[in-house]
């Protein structure tokens, strides 16, 4: 019986000894999270590169999906992504994070 009790001693005592254990820190922000708060200026702009370009600028985000009428697109969400809709004659008639 000793021989049995013994080793879960020193288990739960060894258990005491090394108190807390430190938390894991929170991951930094991901930087390149897309705002589209500001954006509604794009509206009625030609998609262009100087478009793209002043898109990501003021959004803060790392990547753009042009949107154009009838497209299929995936339903993920990534907060680093700028979408932008746009009509027929390649017009921004839409601005969202996602």
């Amino acid at each position: 019986m000793i021989r049995l009790a013994f080793p879960l001693i020193a288990l739960a005592a060894g258990a005491c000894t090394y108190g807390e254990r430190p938390q894991a820190e929170a991951p930094p922000a991901l930087a390149g999270k897309c705002v589209a708060d500001g954006l509604a200026g794009l509206n009625g702009k030609k998609q262009s590169e100087a478009v793209a370009k002043e898109a990501l600028r003021l959004s803060g985000a790392k990547t753009i999906r042009w949107i154009a009428p009838g497209m299929a697109v995936t339903m993920d969400y990534r907060e680093d992504r700028l979408n932008l809709n746009t009509d027929e004659q390649g017009k921004i008639i839409r601005a969202h994070c996602g």
